[in-house]
């Protein structure tokens, strides 16, 4: 038993999440942003991986003061559970994803994670699980989500892990912002990075809709896995 997991990015016409600089380049416009916090506010928990978990520390709540007074209504938390997945949790105490909220805290990762850095997450209210081997088993992440009663999840990134979770055939939507901008480089991070897998193995996709977004021409592509 897993969530339901729902992939959520904006790209670059050519594929990309970033620049060469990897510096966070702005990518979804007002339309966009707005619409991710929205789907934010539909959802149980926002995953992230370690790249952006550590790098950015982001604030993954809703944000908007409406879109927590229809959670409340609904029943539920204020914001979703902020879930993170990293080889080596490092994370800085004071960054938005500890502290930034209320919310529920989430973390997954390895033995190779300092003792005293889970003491400092532990104590600070965040749930760390600590898996055994060089890399956090997603698989088994997602069970442990759905057995604490996590149903609806939005994985926000970065490629590498949406790769593992297209892979592993764990995504069953998946949403894209595609911004008229161009970024180029072999370098820039892609949405779906990692090695890659032979064209025998591509996931297929159903498109449920395609539209113009905004007054810039960025357009949301929206598919189901098959």
């Amino acid at each position: 038993m897993k969530p339901y997991v729902i992939i959520n990015a904006a790209m670059s016409v050519d594929g990309k999440l970033d620049s060469i600089e990897r510096r966070g380049a702005a990518l979804s416009s007002a339309q966009d942003r707005r619409r991710v916090l929205e789907l934010r506010a539909e959802v149980d928990a926002v995953l992230v991986g370690g790249k952006t978990l550590l790098r950015e520390s982001p604030r993954l709540t809703v944000k908007l003061p409406e879109l927590s007074q229809q959670r409340l209504a609904r029943g539920l938390p204020e914001n979703p559970a902020k879930v993170g997945i990293v080889t080596r949790a490092e994370l800085d105490p004071r960054g938005d994803f500890v502290t930034a909220g209320p919310a529920r805290r989430i973390l997954f990762t390895t033995s190779q994670t300092p003792p005293d850095q889970l003491e400092l997450l532990n104590s600070l209210g965040v749930e760390v699980f600590v898996q055994d081997g060089q890399r956090v088993d997603v698989a088994q992440a997602l069970e442990m989500l759905a057995g604490l009663g996590l149903r609806r999840l939005m994985l926000e990134g970065g490629g590498t892990l949406i790769a593992e979770f297209i892979r592993l055939g764990l995504a069953d939507e998946l949403r894209v912002y595609l911004a008229p901008k161009i970024f180029g480089g072999v370098t820039a991070p892609t949405l779906v990075d990692g090695a890659g897998w032979l064209a025998s193995a591509a996931r297929p996709l159903r498109l449920i809709e395609a539209r113009v977004l905004d007054e810039t021409g960025g357009l949301l592509i929206h598919y189901e896995f098959l």
